[in-house]
């Protein structure tokens, strides 16, 4: 018998993930009975679908109402059911702030170019979010390693912490820079999460982590047009 709500929550669950492209997911986004009926189905067995509009993927989480059940412990809150130590989550929220704050504000302003411009179309067509690397840009290993070493554990810490969040889905690494992975957008609410990170302490860090991210990428062209 086809079941494609079925279907979806066996590939999410056996995938961990699955882009907003996906036919299924696509479906599960525009469609609102299929939603209702997914949505019913993930919630009597605790968990909801996890996606955000300006995020490339889709996954599977614990249901709000299940949340004490899986995460609290005897003396304390459980970060995750991933077994994540205190640098791993902490490296996580950095990363998290240096790769996905940057790129909402550059989807943000996208999309607001977009609806200017199609103010003055009568016939213009509303355009996908993006989400791809045009507007995801990565982050050099050695920026993080220079501005959040002494911080996150040291150089083999941090190597050892990047590993496992590839591992989960959480970044990509390449060539000495560190990408965005599927699960990254989705590790924290954006909302609540932003507002923390940017009227706290991360705020000042992050924003000279920026800066001089930027400025590497600008020595990078620079050379790179030499060549």
């Amino acid at each position: 018998m086809n079941d494609p709500v079925a279907a979806l929550i066996a590939r999410l669950l056996a995938e961990r993930w699955l882009p907003r492209e996906d036919e299924l997911a696509r479906q599960a986004l525009t469609d609102a009975g299929f939603r209702e009926e997914l949505d019913r189905r993930l919630s009597a067995v605790g968990l909801r679908l996890l996606d955000h509009p300006y995020a490339g993927h889709v996954a599977l989480a614990v249901a709000k109402a299940q949340e004490a059940a899986v995460f609290a412990g005897p003396r304390a809150w459980s970060a995750s059911n991933l077994d994540l130590d205190r640098d791993s989550i902490a490296l996580l929220v950095v990363l998290w702030s240096l790769l996905i704050l940057p790129k909402r504000q550059r989807q943000i302003r996208r999309v607001d170019a977009d609806r200017d411009q199609e103010q003055g179309q009568i016939f213009a067509e509303m355009k996908p979010v993006p989400v791809g690397a045009d507007v995801a840009e990565p982050l050099a290993e050695r920026t993080l390693l220079a501005d959040f070493g002494d911080k996150l554990g040291g150089k083999m810490r941090i190597n050892i912490n990047l590993g496992v969040l590839a591992r989960h889905g959480f970044i990509v690494r390449r060539k000495e820079r560190i990408h965005e992975g599927p699960l990254l957008d989705l590790a924290f609410d954006y909302e609540r999460t932003a507002r923390r990170v940017l009227d706290g302490a991360l705020a000042f860090i992050v924003e000279q982590a920026r800066s001089e991210q930027a400025a590497d990428d600008g020595d990078t062209d620079t050379e790179a047009g030499h060549v």
